[in-house]
Parts: structure tokens; C-alpha cells; sequence
């Protein structure tokens, strides 16, 4: 792997703060992504926006996101939601082929259940873009745009060690907080084990966590420490839910849950309702992360029952994919800025990585609400 834990936590140290990097982020993103398709000539003909779900509002809005741009650029766009059912989207891509597509942005439900079709994709000629998560065991993907997945994991852990007192910032690479000795009770969820981005998240943030779970600051009372035995498939709420209320009831009879480590907002919020449910209150319930920042989850950083969020701007990212596709059709290469890191177990896949942040009470307004990403509106 290219990006290492020491290389992930070396990042943090030239932030002087999140809002800061945020705003340069932009900016550099912005440029990058209008680089890639300024070129591009007036395009006709479909292209394929393959996404899993509406359960989840990111993926609604990097659909339209996506269609909106593309469009714009003169394309008709064929967008499906598969209902995170794998043979509905693998019906859908076909139908996109049927139907004469020149490319495919594909987020994958299963990045290992697409290769029949997009062999029949390569059989046409069809460009691939894999969509925020890798598609694996097919040599038929063309390009990757995605987030710096490891380091997503790398700030989930360190906003979890900064709200439990044990780093004195998220900047922090060691214990420096006020509560640095701990002990401290965690326990650790991670995504869908058929998403290759869950086990980046969650290489990322053990990288940071293993050496204080080691010192034993940190104590997983449950014991479940591996990503098989904390993966929620489907990215689940209601699994997680489940899990947490078992965890309780075995680990913590006698014992304060301290922290969690969720991945996703959508796990963290089943997570609260668990500890709700055992009789944590807003006072006592423990410190807890997520992703994707989504309203619900805002909502409870501002009303502070969860801790952190992580910020993935998809406005940006669509503007990546659709300059991805734009150039392939070109005949020329999008912008790129890693090379070596995504192995789909067939090929290394060339990807562009955007930077990922961490929100919480503090720049939750500048970061989420000031740059148009939520509605204020949405947030009351």
C-alpha cells in the first residue's frame, strides 16, 4: 500500500486548521476537475450512471450531481438506483449497453459481482469508471475516482481519540490530551465487507488506534477487533443497531462504553439508538464518529448526541467522474494523482483521490452550510 499509517498522520501536522484545508481543498479539487474536462467537445449519446441505492442521501445527490454535468455537457444519461440488490444493478448496466452507452460510472454494490458485464462493456468498447468504490476481479476498469480512503479512517480515529480527551487535536499522531492515560472502552464497527473502501476505512483508522489498544489506553471489551468480526454487511443501521445492543448486554453490564468507531453515519445513528435504548443519556453515551455527513447526523452533532462526521465533498468527486469519462471519449487521459495504491486484484486501477475532512460542533457552518452543501434550512 502506498499511503501508510506514517505517512497518513505526517499529513495532519501542515493543517493549521480544518476549515483552512477545507477552503484550499476546493479550490485545488475545483481546478483539477474543470482541468479534466475543459476540452472536452460537446458530447452526444448515453452515458451509464450506475448508483446503489436511495437509502442513503449521498448517493442521490452524486447522481443528479453527475447527470446535471453531463447533460450540460450534451449527453443523455441513463441513471438507475439498484436498491442495493446486486442482480437489479447488473440488469440495470446491461440495459445501459442495450441501450447504446458509450461509458459507465459504475458505484458498485458488490465490486466483485460485475465482471460478465463488463466484459460485455469491453466486448463494445465501453469506458469504465468505478465510482467511489473500487471494482474488483475484472481487468475492465478504466478509472477510479474516489476519496483518500485511508486517510478517511485515519481521521475517524483521531476525532474519536480527540472527543475522548486522549488527543489534545485532531492534528495530534500520539496521546497528548488531558485523559491521555485512559483507560478508555471502545468498541469498533466497520462497512460492508463486499466494499473495498470499508477495509481501507478501517486499516486507517487501526493504524491509529492498535498501538493505545496495545498500551491498553484503549480496551475493546468485546474482544471483536478484526475487520471480519466488526464488518456491518450492506452498510446496515439496523445490523449495527443489533450488534451494539449484544455488545452491551455481553460486555458492559458492569462497564461504561466510552467511544465507538463508526464508519458511516447511517451505522452511527442505529449505534445511538442502542445505547439510547441501554440508558446512556446525552451526558453519558459515548463519543462517536461516522461519515458522509449527512442532515440526520448533523443534526445530532449540533444537538450533541454524535461527536464527528467525516466530509466528502461530491459535488467535486462528480466532477472528477464526469472529466474521467469526458476525456476517454476524447481520447485523451484525465487528471490523475495515484498510480499504485488500488489493486482490484486483477490490474492496479489509475485513480484520482479527493481529500476528505472531519466535521464536528465546531465548523460544522463554514464547512457544510456555508459552502452550499446542506441547506441551513434542513439543519433546524
Amino acid at each position: 500500500m502506498s499511503i501508510t499509517a506514517r505517512k497518513g498522520t505526517q499529513l495532519f501536522k501542515k493543517l493549521s486548521t480544518v476549515v483552512a484545508a477545507v477552503a484550499m481543498s476546493a479550490s485545488v479539487v475545483t481546478g483539477v476537475a474543470l482541468t479534466s474536462s475543459a476540452h472536452a467537445a460537446k458530447g452526444t449519446g448515453v452515458i451509464g450512471v450506475a448508483m446503489p441505492n436511495k437509502s442513503s442521501t449521498r448517493w442521490i445527490n452524486d447522481g443528479n450531481a453527475i447527470k446535471t454535468a453531463l447533460e450540460a455537457d450534451g449527453f443523455t444519461v441513463d441513471l438507475e438506483y439498484a436498491n442495493d440488490d446486486i442482480p437489479t444493478q447488473v440488469t440495470q448496466i446491461e440495459g445501459m449497453l442495450t441501450k447504446g452507452a458509450k461509458a459507465l460510472i459504475i458505484a458498485s454494490i458488490d465490486g466483485t459481482a460485475l465482471t460478465d458485464v463488463l466484459q460485455h462493456a469491453a466486448d463494445k468498447k465501453v469506458a469504465v469508471i468505478a465510482y467511489d468504490r473500487l471494482i474488483n476481479k475484472s481487468p475492465n476498469v478504466d478509472y477510479y475516482a474516489t476519496f483518500d480512503n485511508f486517510k478517511v479512517g485515519v481521521l475517524q480515529a483521531s476525532s474519536l481519540l480527540t472527543g475522548l480527551g486522549v488527543f489534545k487535536s485532531i492534528t495530534s499522531t500520539k496521546a497528548d490530551g488531558p485523559k491521555a492515560k485512559g483507560p478508555f472502552n471502545i468498541e469498533l464497527f466497520a462497512g460492508s465487507p463486499d466494499d473495498n473502501n470499508a477495509g481501507f476505512f478501517f486499516n486507517g483508522a487501526m493504524s491509529v488506534l492498535n498501538p493505545l489498544i496495545k498500551s491498553k489506553v484503549l480496551v475493546v471489551k468485546s474482544g471483536q477487533t478484526t475487520f471480519n468480526k466488526v464488518a456491518t454487511l450492506r452498510w446496515d443501521g439496523a445490523v449495527a443497531q443489533k450488534r451494539m445492543e449484544d455488545i452491551l448486554v455481553s460486555s458492559y453490564s458492569k462497564a461504561k462504553l466510552n467511544g465507538v468507531l463508526s464508519p458511516y453515519d447511517g451505522l452511527t445513528r442505529g449505534i445511538l439508538a442502542a445505547v439510547t435504548s441501554a440508558g446512556y443519556t446525552k451526558a453519558t453515551e459515548p463519543v462517536m464518529t461516522g461519515q458522509d455527513s449527512e442532515v440526520l447526523s448533523v443534526k445530532n452533532i449540533i444537538a450533541g448526541t454524535q461527536y464527528s462526521t467525516i466530509f466528502k465533498d461530491t459535488r467535486e468527486l462528480a466532477k472528477v467522474a464526469v472529466g474521467m469519462a469526458e476525456a476517454v471519449l476524447n481520447g485523451t487521459k484525465p487528471m490523475l494523482n495515484d498510480t499504485k495504491t488500488y489493486n482490484n486484484q486483477v490490474k492496479v486501477v489509475p485513480a484520482m483521490l479527493l481529500t476528505p475532512f472531519v466535521v464536528t460542533v465546531k465548523n460544522y457552518k463554514t464547512v457544510l452550510v456555508d459552502s452550499g452543501y446542506i441547506d441551513p434550512a434542513l439543519l433546524k
